[in-house]
């Protein structure tokens, strides 16, 4: 007959019992052993290191340029290998950098938020961390290059409470601007720079800056770099400051006629670079009849025109009115041709010049004689003569 459970129990000795009881307090031991070792490993810094990053990633906008503003100051000590962890800290730079874009353009996932790219931009210009990114540029790697040029030309659009702060903060620091144009002597950051550039002359006041600096004539010889990358670049640059804000560009040239057509022919239309001389054309025989067009206008606008001023104009008013009637600018060239307010100042010149009336007889000033079509001679804009003869 099969043995019943308590007739097993019973035939167990006392020692066996023993021995059991003893086993199970060693696997009990053993388990509590293993779990303060697994502890004990988790707080010691090497697994520490695998689960969470050495240093917490800020969470706001602010915490962010805070930061990349302590570390761009601290710049030189790493350079200098004073800081031990310098490697560790460009790293973070790095990323910081890389966040900022991304807060400014968002992502693949989500759009950049308009309260956190007010924040960031607020702060930039605050902490002067603008600055910092402009003049530390040398000493970041290439892609922090791209991001921090990124990140500064983003700036120049960013309103904050309606307004582009940019501008007030370009203006109180033109010495900014100094630093990007000059960036065009160093092939390795001109590209950057130039990007910049490109975006502060988009504020009135900062375009006015540069073509009123020494940095003007600087152009004529950034154009015929043998780099052709950085070239180009600089011809862009050129392009838009003398397309951008017409009213600016009409006073610089009626202000600068003499130098600035001088160096015009003689560096870029008359250059032994064909790709310069190509370029130079292209421009000059539409924008400079635009740029002709807003000088004339200020001879007409003026209250107190000389005489011999009012009477050329007189004197050639029917062939004056006959152009402006079909005066167009190619939207391919400027696309100020589709401003309204291109089309207001034609009205205008129209109308002064239909009421004008001589100022005693005519004289042999008249021109009975123009161009049949615009000249890219570059001729200088320093009588209304000069100006209809570009324009008619």
């Amino acid at each position: 007959m099969p043995m019943l459970a308590t007739q097993i129990a019973a035939d167990k000795t006392p020692g066996l019992e023993k021995r059991e009881k003893e086993s199970h307090k060693a696997v009990k031991r053993s388990s509590s052993n293993l779990k303060k070792l697994f502890t004990k490993a988790l707080r010691s810094t090497g697994v520490k290191y695998i689960f969470k990053s050495k240093t917490k990633p800020p969470k706001t906008p602010i915490d962010v340029v805070r930061r990349s503003t302590f570390l761009l100051a601290s710049l030189d000590s790493f350079e200098d290998n004073v800081d031990p962890k310098r490697f560790d800290k460009m790293q973070e730079l790095d990323s910081l950098l890389h966040e900022m874009k991304s807060i400014l353009y968002g992502s693949n996932e989500c759009e950049p938020a308009v309260e956190a790219c007010a924040q960031l931009t607020q702060e930039l210009f605050r902490d002067n961390t603008l600055r910092l990114i402009i003049l530390c540029l040398p000493k970041l790697n290439l892609e922090a290059r791209k991001d921090a040029t990124r990140i500064v030309a983003n700036l120049q659009r960013q309103p904050v409470n309606s307004r582009l702060i940019a501008s007030d903060y370009l203006e109180a620091n033109p010495d900014l601007m100094d630093h990007l144009v000059s960036g065009y002597d160093d092939p390795g950051l001109a590209l950057h720079y130039g990007a910049m550039l490109r975006e502060c002359i988009r504020h009135q006041v900062v375009a006015r800056y540069v073509l009123r600096s020494e940095h003007m004539k600087r152009f004529f010889d950034y154009m015929q770099i043998p780099e052709f990358d950085v070239a180009a670049d600089a011809t862009a640059t050129f392009k838009e400051l003398m397309t951008r804000h017409k009213s600016t560009i009409a006073e610089f040239l009626f202000e600068n006629y003499d130098w600035f057509f001088t160096e015009f022919n003689a560096k870029l239309l008359e250059s032994a670079n064909y790709i310069t001389r190509r370029q130079a054309i292209k421009e000059s025989s539409k924008n400079i009849q635009l740029d002709a067009f807003h000088v004339f206008k200020l001879f007409v606008a003026n209250r107190n025109k000389p005489s011999d001023i009012v009477n050329i104009l007189v004197a050639n008013r029917s062939k004056l009115l006959r152009f402006f009637a079909s005066f167009r600018i190619d939207k391919e060239y400027c696309l100020f041709a589709e401003d309204e307010q291109f089309e207001a100042d034609k009205a205008q010149v129209v109308k002064e010049i239909a009421e004008l009336e001589a100022i005693g007889p005519l004289f042999s000033g008249e021109l009975h004689k123009f161009p049949p079509t615009p000249t890219a001679s570059g001729e200088l804009y320093k009588t209304p003569t000069a100006c209809i003869r570009q324009l008619i």
